[in-house]
Protein backbone atom coordinates (compact mmCIF):
# COMPACT_ATOMS: atom_id res chain seq x y z
CA UNK A 1 0.00 0.00 0.00
CA UNK A 2 1.56 2.99 -1.22
CA UNK A 3 0.35 5.14 1.93
CA UNK A 4 1.63 2.82 4.15
CA UNK A 5 4.99 2.60 2.65
CA UNK A 6 5.18 6.76 2.53
CA UNK A 7 4.03 6.91 6.00
CA UNK A 8 6.94 4.50 7.42
CA UNK A 9 9.80 6.45 5.25
CA UNK A 10 8.67 10.26 6.35
CA UNK A 11 8.22 8.61 9.81
CA UNK A 12 11.45 6.76 9.63
CA UNK A 13 13.53 9.87 8.48
CA UNK A 14 11.63 11.90 11.39
CA UNK A 15 12.78 9.56 13.88
CA UNK A 16 16.29 9.36 12.61
CA UNK A 17 16.87 12.91 11.89
CA UNK A 18 19.10 11.86 9.12
CA UNK A 19 17.98 10.64 5.43
CA UNK A 20 20.80 8.65 5.37
CA UNK A 21 20.50 6.81 8.90
CA UNK A 22 16.75 6.63 7.73
CA UNK A 23 17.62 4.79 4.55
CA UNK A 24 19.81 2.28 6.37
CA UNK A 25 17.21 1.23 8.83
CA UNK A 26 14.66 1.06 5.72
CA UNK A 27 17.43 -0.87 3.72
CA UNK A 28 17.23 1.26 0.59
CA UNK A 29 19.78 3.81 -0.72
CA UNK A 30 19.32 7.55 0.41
CA UNK A 31 19.30 8.91 -2.79
CA UNK A 32 16.12 6.64 -3.22
CA UNK A 33 14.43 7.51 -0.16
CA UNK A 34 15.11 11.40 -1.07
CA UNK A 35 13.08 10.97 -4.51
CA UNK A 36 9.94 9.36 -2.70
CA UNK A 37 10.10 11.93 0.09
CA UNK A 38 10.37 14.37 -2.77
CA UNK A 39 7.98 13.08 -5.14
CA UNK A 40 5.03 12.95 -1.68
CA UNK A 41 6.24 16.28 -1.37
CA UNK A 42 5.61 17.72 -5.25
CA UNK A 43 2.48 16.24 -4.73
CA UNK A 44 0.97 17.44 -1.93
CA UNK A 45 2.47 21.04 -2.62
CA UNK A 46 4.99 21.78 0.21
CA UNK A 47 8.19 20.81 1.57
CA UNK A 48 7.60 18.34 4.53
CA UNK A 49 11.33 18.57 6.20
CA UNK A 50 13.16 21.67 7.16
CA UNK A 51 17.11 21.32 8.30
CA UNK A 52 19.02 22.20 10.97
CA UNK A 53 22.39 22.43 12.42
CA UNK A 54 21.02 18.42 14.23
CA UNK A 55 20.37 17.35 10.55
CA UNK A 56 16.24 17.43 9.56
CA UNK A 57 13.21 17.68 11.16
CA UNK A 58 9.22 17.72 10.21
CA UNK A 59 7.71 21.27 9.66
CA UNK A 60 4.31 22.08 10.40
CA UNK A 61 3.43 20.98 6.94
CA UNK A 62 5.18 17.50 7.71
CA UNK A 63 3.30 17.09 11.23
CA UNK A 64 -0.14 17.68 9.38
CA UNK A 65 0.90 15.05 6.67
CA UNK A 66 2.31 12.78 9.43
CA UNK A 67 -1.28 13.14 11.12
CA UNK A 68 -3.36 12.45 7.74
CA UNK A 69 -1.62 9.60 6.79
CA UNK A 70 -1.85 7.91 10.38
CA UNK A 71 -5.77 8.95 10.27
CA UNK A 72 -5.99 7.27 6.80
CA UNK A 73 -3.53 3.99 7.68
CA UNK A 74 -6.05 3.82 10.54
CA UNK A 75 -9.63 4.17 8.47
CA UNK A 76 -8.38 1.60 6.30
CA UNK A 77 -7.54 -0.52 9.13
CA UNK A 78 -11.17 -0.41 10.63
CA UNK A 79 -12.56 -0.50 6.95
CA UNK A 80 -10.92 -3.91 6.71
CA UNK A 81 -12.02 -4.95 10.08
CA UNK A 82 -15.30 -4.27 9.23
CA UNK A 83 -15.19 -6.49 5.62
CA UNK A 84 -13.89 -9.13 7.80
CA UNK A 85 -17.08 -8.49 10.06
CA UNK A 86 -19.13 -8.58 7.25
CA UNK A 87 -17.38 -11.91 5.79
CA UNK A 88 -17.95 -14.20 9.28
CA UNK A 89 -14.57 -14.35 9.47
CA UNK A 90 -14.13 -12.58 12.72
CA UNK A 91 -16.88 -13.28 14.79
CA UNK A 92 -18.83 -16.46 15.03
CA UNK A 93 -19.13 -20.26 16.56
CA UNK A 94 -16.98 -22.88 15.22
CA UNK A 95 -18.94 -26.69 16.23
CA UNK A 96 -16.07 -29.60 16.75
CA UNK A 97 -16.62 -33.02 16.89
CA UNK A 98 -12.85 -34.98 17.42
CA UNK A 99 -11.77 -38.25 18.89
CA UNK A 100 -10.30 -37.91 22.13
CA UNK A 101 -6.41 -38.02 21.46
CA UNK A 102 -6.76 -34.41 19.80
CA UNK A 103 -8.08 -33.41 22.78
CA UNK A 104 -5.00 -32.58 25.56
CA UNK A 105 -2.61 -30.73 22.77
CA UNK A 106 -3.61 -30.48 18.95
CA UNK A 107 -6.90 -29.17 19.17
CA UNK A 108 -6.17 -26.39 22.01
CA UNK A 109 -2.98 -25.20 20.61
CA UNK A 110 -4.99 -24.85 16.74
CA UNK A 111 -7.68 -22.71 18.19
CA UNK A 112 -5.63 -20.37 20.61
CA UNK A 113 -3.61 -20.01 17.46
CA UNK A 114 -7.36 -19.02 15.23
CA UNK A 115 -8.14 -17.27 18.06
CA UNK A 116 -5.36 -14.99 18.49
CA UNK A 117 -6.09 -13.79 14.94
CA UNK A 118 -9.88 -13.50 15.31
CA UNK A 119 -11.01 -13.17 19.07
CA UNK A 120 -14.23 -12.59 18.31
CA UNK A 121 -15.14 -16.90 17.69
CA UNK A 122 -16.36 -19.02 20.02
CA UNK A 123 -15.42 -23.03 19.80
CA UNK A 124 -17.37 -25.74 20.92
CA UNK A 125 -15.54 -29.11 20.94
CA UNK A 126 -17.55 -32.81 21.67
CA UNK A 127 -15.57 -36.25 22.06
CA UNK A 128 -17.28 -38.13 19.54
CA UNK A 129 -16.60 -41.68 18.13
CA UNK A 130 -16.80 -42.17 14.75
CA UNK A 131 -21.11 -42.80 14.43
CA UNK A 132 -21.68 -39.80 16.72
CA UNK A 133 -19.56 -37.56 14.81
CA UNK A 134 -21.98 -38.63 11.62
CA UNK A 135 -24.82 -37.94 13.22
CA UNK A 136 -23.55 -34.49 14.25
CA UNK A 137 -22.56 -33.37 10.95
CA UNK A 138 -25.73 -34.83 9.34
CA UNK A 139 -27.63 -33.08 11.84
CA UNK A 140 -25.58 -29.24 11.24
CA UNK A 141 -24.71 -30.06 14.94
CA UNK A 142 -21.11 -30.29 13.64
CA UNK A 143 -19.15 -28.27 11.23
CA UNK A 144 -16.19 -30.52 11.43
CA UNK A 145 -15.47 -33.70 12.53
CA UNK A 146 -11.83 -34.55 13.29
CA UNK A 147 -11.43 -38.22 13.58
CA UNK A 148 -8.56 -41.60 13.03
CA UNK A 149 -11.49 -42.75 11.15
CA UNK A 150 -12.54 -42.28 7.68
CA UNK A 151 -16.73 -41.70 6.94
CA UNK A 152 -18.97 -42.77 4.27
CA UNK A 153 -17.76 -40.89 1.32
CA UNK A 154 -21.07 -40.62 -0.21
CA UNK A 155 -22.35 -38.33 2.46
CA UNK A 156 -18.96 -37.01 3.91
CA UNK A 157 -16.00 -35.21 2.26
CA UNK A 158 -12.40 -35.68 3.32
CA UNK A 159 -10.90 -32.24 3.76
CA UNK A 160 -7.56 -32.83 4.79
CA UNK A 161 -5.63 -36.39 6.60
CA UNK A 162 -2.46 -36.77 8.08
CA UNK A 163 -0.94 -40.44 8.46
CA UNK A 164 0.23 -41.09 11.90
CA UNK A 165 1.78 -43.90 13.84
CA UNK A 166 1.86 -45.22 17.25
CA UNK A 167 4.00 -44.61 20.12
CA UNK A 168 5.26 -46.12 22.87
CA UNK A 169 4.96 -43.92 26.57
CA UNK A 170 6.71 -45.24 29.94
CA UNK A 171 7.80 -43.50 32.91
CA UNK A 172 11.56 -41.96 33.44
CA UNK A 173 13.72 -44.51 33.99
CA UNK A 174 12.23 -46.85 32.66
CA UNK A 175 14.07 -49.95 31.60
CA UNK A 176 12.67 -49.39 27.76
CA UNK A 177 13.14 -45.75 28.02
CA UNK A 178 17.20 -46.50 26.25
CA UNK A 179 15.98 -47.92 22.91
CA UNK A 180 15.41 -45.03 20.59
CA UNK A 181 12.52 -47.66 18.98
CA UNK A 182 10.50 -50.47 19.73
CA UNK A 183 9.07 -53.43 18.89
CA UNK A 184 5.71 -54.40 20.29
CA UNK A 185 7.13 -57.46 21.42
CA UNK A 186 9.49 -55.54 23.38
CA UNK A 187 6.04 -53.47 24.70
CA UNK A 188 4.22 -56.90 26.18
CA UNK A 189 7.16 -57.74 28.11
CA UNK A 190 5.68 -55.26 31.10
CA UNK A 191 2.63 -54.72 32.25
CA UNK A 192 0.44 -52.15 29.96
CA UNK A 193 -2.00 -49.88 30.15
CA UNK A 194 -4.33 -49.35 27.18
CA UNK A 195 -7.06 -47.61 26.26
CA UNK A 196 -10.20 -49.80 25.50
CA UNK A 197 -11.44 -50.97 21.82
CA UNK A 198 -13.70 -47.32 21.26
CA UNK A 199 -10.40 -45.77 20.45
CA UNK A 200 -8.60 -45.76 17.38
CA UNK A 201 -4.78 -46.64 19.22
CA UNK A 202 -7.38 -49.73 20.87
CA UNK A 203 -8.75 -50.63 17.81
CA UNK A 204 -5.41 -50.48 15.99
CA UNK A 205 -3.61 -52.74 18.81
CA UNK A 206 -6.38 -55.11 19.04
CA UNK A 207 -6.03 -55.61 15.05
CA UNK A 208 -2.17 -55.91 15.33
CA UNK A 209 -2.22 -58.15 17.73
CA UNK A 210 -4.69 -60.62 16.13
CA UNK A 211 -1.95 -60.68 13.39
CA UNK A 212 0.81 -61.15 15.19
CA UNK A 213 -0.50 -63.11 18.11
CA UNK A 214 1.65 -61.32 20.86
CA UNK A 215 0.28 -61.51 24.20
CA UNK A 216 -2.04 -58.36 24.90
CA UNK A 217 -2.86 -58.60 28.80
CA UNK A 218 -3.61 -54.94 30.51
CA UNK A 219 -3.03 -54.50 33.75
CA UNK A 220 -4.77 -51.40 33.84
CA UNK A 221 -7.68 -50.37 30.69
CA UNK A 222 -9.07 -47.07 30.35
CA UNK A 223 -11.18 -44.64 28.19
CA UNK A 224 -9.17 -41.72 30.09
CA UNK A 225 -6.04 -40.72 28.97
CA UNK A 226 -5.29 -38.21 32.30
CA UNK A 227 -5.82 -41.75 34.40
CA UNK A 228 -3.64 -43.89 32.13
CA UNK A 229 -0.88 -40.91 31.75
CA UNK A 230 -0.87 -40.81 35.83
CA UNK A 231 -0.71 -44.82 36.06
CA UNK A 232 1.99 -45.07 33.70
CA UNK A 233 3.78 -42.40 35.07
CA UNK A 234 4.19 -43.71 38.37
CA UNK A 235 4.97 -47.40 37.48
CA UNK A 236 6.33 -49.68 35.09
CA UNK A 237 3.52 -49.81 32.63
CA UNK A 238 3.49 -48.98 29.27
CA UNK A 239 0.77 -47.42 26.98
CA UNK A 240 -0.10 -46.49 24.05
CA UNK A 241 -0.71 -43.06 22.08
CA UNK A 242 -1.21 -42.19 18.36
CA UNK A 243 1.74 -39.45 17.78
CA UNK A 244 -0.54 -36.37 17.34
CA UNK A 245 -1.95 -36.89 20.42
CA UNK A 246 1.48 -36.34 22.27
CA UNK A 247 2.94 -33.36 23.27
CA UNK A 248 5.59 -31.63 20.98
CA UNK A 249 8.01 -31.14 24.91
CA UNK A 250 8.36 -33.54 27.88
CA UNK A 251 6.63 -31.13 29.50
CA UNK A 252 4.10 -34.24 31.30
CA UNK A 253 7.43 -36.42 32.06
CA UNK A 254 6.13 -39.14 29.85
CA UNK A 255 8.93 -40.66 27.86
CA UNK A 256 7.86 -41.46 24.15
CA UNK A 257 9.35 -44.43 21.49
CA UNK A 258 8.02 -45.11 18.15
CA UNK A 259 6.90 -48.46 17.53
CA UNK A 260 9.16 -50.06 14.47
CA UNK A 261 6.85 -49.46 11.28
CA UNK A 262 6.92 -52.98 10.49
CA UNK A 263 5.30 -53.71 13.75
CA UNK A 264 2.49 -51.63 14.56
CA UNK A 265 -0.48 -50.88 11.58
CA UNK A 266 -0.63 -46.72 11.15
CA UNK A 267 -3.96 -44.90 10.79
CA UNK A 268 -4.43 -41.36 9.37
CA UNK A 269 -6.32 -38.60 11.17
CA UNK A 270 -9.00 -36.73 8.77
CA UNK A 271 -10.76 -33.73 8.50
CA UNK A 272 -14.06 -34.61 7.52
CA UNK A 273 -17.30 -32.13 6.59
CA UNK A 274 -20.81 -32.94 5.12
CA UNK A 275 -20.33 -33.23 1.30
CA UNK A 276 -21.95 -30.37 -0.20
CA UNK A 277 -22.51 -28.00 2.79
CA UNK A 278 -21.40 -24.43 2.48
CA UNK A 279 -19.40 -24.25 5.81
CA UNK A 280 -19.78 -20.90 7.83
CA UNK A 281 -17.11 -18.61 6.82
CA UNK A 282 -15.13 -19.26 10.50
CA UNK A 283 -15.57 -22.59 10.55
CA UNK A 284 -14.03 -22.60 6.51
CA UNK A 285 -11.39 -20.45 7.56
CA UNK A 286 -10.52 -23.20 10.45
CA UNK A 287 -10.31 -26.18 8.33
CA UNK A 288 -8.14 -24.00 5.78
CA UNK A 289 -5.44 -23.45 8.94
CA UNK A 290 -6.02 -27.09 10.14
CA UNK A 291 -5.63 -28.43 6.56
CA UNK A 292 -1.80 -26.35 6.55
CA UNK A 293 -0.89 -27.70 9.33
CA UNK A 294 -1.16 -31.41 8.32
CA UNK A 295 0.48 -30.31 5.39
CA UNK A 296 3.63 -28.49 6.81
CA UNK A 297 3.50 -31.94 9.69
CA UNK A 298 3.55 -34.63 6.50
CA UNK A 299 6.53 -32.16 4.94
CA UNK A 300 8.11 -32.39 8.85
CA UNK A 301 7.86 -36.01 8.83
CA UNK A 302 9.35 -36.63 4.82
CA UNK A 303 12.28 -34.33 5.83
CA UNK A 304 13.64 -35.77 8.61
CA UNK A 305 13.12 -39.56 7.21
CA UNK A 306 15.45 -38.67 4.66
Amino acid sequence: MRNLLIYQYISEVARSGSVRKAAEKLAITPSSLNRRIQSFEYEIGAAIFERNARGVRLNPAGELAVHTLRKHLADMEELKTRIEDLKGARRGNVSITASQALLPHFLPKQILRYQKKFPGVDFNVEVADPSDSEQALMNYEADLAILFSALPTESFETIAQLEQSVFAIMAPGHPLSKRKQLRLSHCVEFPLALHDSSYSVGRLLETHVQRSRLPLRPAMKSNSFILLQNYILNSEAIGFEIQIGLSDSDDQGLVKRPIAINNAAKTSVQLIQLRGRTLPVAAAKFAEQISVVFDQMDEDKASLAT
